[in-house]
């Protein structure tokens, strides 16, 4: 099993069986997140998507999530952290 230096979990884990994006990010995403690491970030889309009512037809909306994932898998960027004024539920 191929491991990697997870850049979002800060240790050695894992590796994704393949690039789950396209394009250069998701061959860098492949060399540097681990498949663990890449589960909390869609844990983090689903929470940014639902508190920002955002649609993946939108093009502004996809751009704004990739930002977000940039931010939240390689810490780039000004986005990242969770939405403004996101206030888990209590359970």
């Amino acid at each position: 099993m191929q491991t990697v230096n997870c850049t979002v979990l800060g240790h050695e884990a894992p590796a994704l069986a393949e690039a789950p994006y396209p394009g250069p990010i998701g061959q860098r995403i492949l060399e540097t997140v681990s498949a663990e690491g890449w589960g909390k970030w869609l844990e983090r889309q689903v929470l940014i998507i639902n508190e920002n009512q955002l649609s993946s037809a939108d093009p502004q909306a996809v751009e704004l999530l990739e930002q977000h994932m940039l931010g939240f898998l390689f810490k780039e960027g000004d986005l990242g952290g969770l939405p403004s004024g996101f206030a888990p539920s209590k359970k």
